[in-house]
């Protein structure tokens, strides 16, 4: 004789949401990795400006080392892009382009000097660029226990 309780025929729903929430965040933060890393590895190291439309070219690898990703809880989404700029507009004016204050010394003097940028985007390619590839990943992300 079989016999079994009512409650083995239904989901338990605690365990069903934590196990999709944790799938969520392991998709979620391995989506912004991958976007971080095709961010960075598109701005390469050259000399001199990266024609207007292309990714910015590095000089000293601040802005490529500077790219980070981190899960936002309470919005339940991944956040991707350059921090630590913070007295800076440059990470900004490269994506969309626009005006900034330019800063240089010129004969022991600080002269300031209001310049126009087109832009240069980084982050919106890696986007489109990895926004094929979103939806396999979460293809078996959540598996039975």
């Amino acid at each position: 004789m079989i016999t079994f309780d009512i409650k083995d025929l239904f989901f338990d729903r605690s365990t069903v949401k934590r196990a999709v929430d944790k799938a969520k965040r392991a998709v979620l933060s391995k989506a912004g990795a991958f976007i971080r890393t095709t961010a960075k590895h598109s701005i390469r190291t050259r000399k001199g400006s990266a024609p207007p439309g292309k990714p910015p070219y590095s000089h000293k690898g601040t802005l490529r080392r500077l790219i980070f990703f981190g899960y936002d809880r309470s919005s339940d989404s991944v956040v991707v892009g350059p921090v630590g700029f913070t007295r800076s507009t440059a990470p900004n004016v490269l994506e969309f382009g626009g005006k900034a204050t330019l800063v240089r010394r010129r004969r022991g003097k600080l002269v300031r000097e209001r310049a126009a940028y087109d832009s240069r985007p980084f982050m919106g390619p890696a986007l489109a660029k990895e926004r094929p590839k979103l939806p396999s990943r979460w293809a078996n992300s959540l598996r039975g226990g």
